[in-house]
C-alpha cells in the first residue's frame, strides 16, 4: 500500500483510480490509512461481495472506465508494471 501511495501521482497521471480493498472493517481501514498515510480510498469489503465478483485473496486488476478487466495478477506486482500496463489502454 505504501508503494502506491508514493507512486500515487504517476497513477493520477494515466487517469487511474488506485483503490485498495479488503474483508476489514471500515475503522480497520481508518486506522490502517492513518498509519500509512494514505490518500486514496480504502473498500470495506466485509461481505466478501466484491472477492465473490472478482477473486478471492492479494489480486491485483487493472480494469478500465467501462468496467472490463484488462490485466489481472495474482498478488501485489511492482508499480512500473502496473503503469506499464496502463500505458497500453
Amino acid at each position: 500500500m505504501e508503494a502506491f501511495q508514493n507512486d500515487l501521482a504517476r497513477f493520477e497521471k494515466l487517469n487511474a483510480q488506485v483503490l485498495g480493498v479488503s474483508p476489514d472493517s471500515v475503522a480497520t481501514h481508518v486506522e490502517f490509512a492513518k498509519k500509512y498515510k494514505l490518500k486514496f480510498p480504502l473498500l470495506a469489503d466485509e461481505q466478501g461481495h466484491i472477492q465473490k465478483q472478482y477473486a478471492p485473496g492479494r489480486v491485483t486488476f487493472i480494469i478500465d472506465r467501462n468496467g472490463v478487466v484488462r490485466f489481472v495478477q495474482q498478488g501485489v506486482p511492482k508499480n512500473k508494471d502496473l503503469l506499464k500496463e496502463l500505458a497500453k489502454l
